[in-house]
């Protein structure tokens, strides 16, 4: 009875210590080992083996880690502003110099800002004034397309 107190006290010990690194870092990844750790707590505390709570402390920390983190990060970070060159996303511009991947030119002007273009599908050029609108971003150029046009 006594070693299953003495693993009890390690469990929560290992709870405070995921809290701690959760509190400090804020990547919602491991207080999905600390809700393990205290699963295993429990079985500790009801005198399971100890090949028992470490199973159990993995797999509560692994199903919650694959199944609930992606709805979790979604649900929190839907209210985070953009910062940086992560903000031109789906931001219109205008072509500075002809954009032509084949050729590897292109630049753009978008928020007062030069950027180095390419174009979202390769068989597309787009000439001087024409406006486009940013996809993505790989390395330093932008990846644009050509403007939706808003009904």
């Amino acid at each position: 009875m006594l070693f299953n107190w003495n693993m009890a006290v390690v469990w929560l010990i290992v709870l405070v210590i995921c809290l701690a690194v959760e509190i400090a870092t804020l990547g919602l990844t491991s207080i999905w080992f600390a809700i393990g750790a205290l699963a295993a707590t429990v079985a500790a505390l009801l005198n399971l083996p100890l090949w028992m709570q470490n199973t159990l402390f993995i797999a509560v920390s692994l199903v919650l880690l694959f199944f609930t983190r992606p709805i979790a990060v979604k649900y929190f970070n839907k209210d985070r502003i953009k910062t940086n060159a992560e903000s031109l996303i789906g931001k219109q511009a205008i072509v500075i110099s002809g954009i032509d991947n084949l050729q590897g030119t292109g630049q753009i002007m978008v928020s007062g800002q030069e950027w180095s273009a390419r174009a979202l599908d390769e068989a597309v050029r787009y000439p001087v004034g024409a406006v486009v609108e940013v996809t993505a971003i790989q390395g330093v150029k932008l990846i644009v397309r050509e403007r939706k046009e808003e009904s």
